[in-house]
């Protein structure tokens, strides 16, 4: 977890090496087939999440996509129930059960994550309006991929959010893919402006690997929605530096060029600041470490589990 005794600078990068961190183990651990679900990774976008949850407060709700793994920890999911998740253990947050896309935390506010794009983003719409009419000044976010704006439910729940002025934060990880589509080839509106048609107030951040700027935005954003109890959409520019689904490298197919890559590295802080790495690297790598360990050393789920929590 993230030492509150520091300043707020040192504890973004804390958190946002920590996700980088447990991400590297999963990349270690992966070809052992100890792990046993499909993985989507978030290196390179790790800051959108760090930089969000930091600027929610507790009881704000966040719903995630399938790249789920950087909202569950930023918002303060346990790593050690995490890691047995993505084993299959019995300990896992969801009984080994949901696996990597699937992760959930609603003690701490992260409210599930799911395989099926955009389908969480009414579920986040929902509970806003629950919020809303039992009056506890929670917002909610909605965590999406450029992709998902493309569905259908996402614009229906953006109108429906306009409409009933509720209190939710759209946060749009802009990686600029759809798998190996880019946005240009599948999107004829703009990411930032179409939500105007919507009465709905957007925000482009540019800079979606510096945790501070993003924390820095999402803060405003939250504030605004908060104010004024209306939706507000924030697109976050960020980079995905491995394959869509899984541990490789994949800037040698063609889709993308070697040398964006390299623009994006260029300028994250990770790379960058190697002191601030060095200082924290050590106490997290023990966390992961643990995490590992009681992952590895949890029991299965038995046959009598089968067929609980399944709707």
């Amino acid at each position: 977890m993230t030492d509150p005794t520091l300043d707020l600078d040192a504890q973004l990068f804390q958190a946002t090496l920590r996700i980088r961190l447990v991400e590297l183990r999963i990349i270690q651990l992966y070809p052992s087939d100890r792990i046993q679900s499909p993985v989507h990774l978030s290196i390179g976008q790790e800051a959108v999440a760090a930089g969000a949850c930091a600027a929610l407060r507790p009881e704000d709700l966040v719903f995630g996509s399938y790249r789920s793994h950087a909202f569950y920890l930023a918002k303060g999911g346990d790593l050690r129930q995490m890691m047995a998740e993505l084993y299959g253990k019995a300990t896992g947050c969801c009984g080994g059960k949901a696996g990597s896309m699937h992760l959930a935390a609603p003690e701490v506010g992260f409210m599930g994550s799911s395989a099926i794009v955009a389908s969480t983003i009414p579920h986040a719409v929902g509970a806003a309006l629950a919020a809303k009419r039992r009056g506890t000044g929670q917002i909610v976010v909605a965590v999406f991929g450029d992709g998902a704006t493309e569905e259908g439910v996402y614009h229906e729940s953006l109108n429906f959010a306009a409409l009933h002025r509720l209190p939710v934060l759209f946060l749009c990880e802009n990686n600029g893919l759809a798998v190996h589509s880019k946005i240009g080839a599948r999107q004829a509106y703009d990411l930032v402006d179409h939500a105007d048609a919507y009465g709905i107030p957007s925000r482009l951040c540019t800079r979606g690997n510096d945790p501070r700027v993003v924390h820095d935005a999402v803060a405003a954003a939250a504030d605004r929605v908060r104010a004024d109890s209306r939706p507000v959409l924030l697109v976050c520019d960020t980079y995905r530096q491995l394959e869509h689904v899984g541990i490789g490298d994949d800037h040698h197919v063609g889709y993308r060029s070697s040398a964006e890559g390299e623009r994006w590295r260029r300028t994250d802080p990770l790379l960058l600041d190697a002191a601030s790495v060095a200082r924290f690297t050590p106490d997290i790598l023990r966390e992961i470490d643990d995490a590992v360990a009681f992952a590895e050393q949890s029991p299965w789920p038995d046959a009598d589990s089968l067929l609980a929590d399944v709707a």
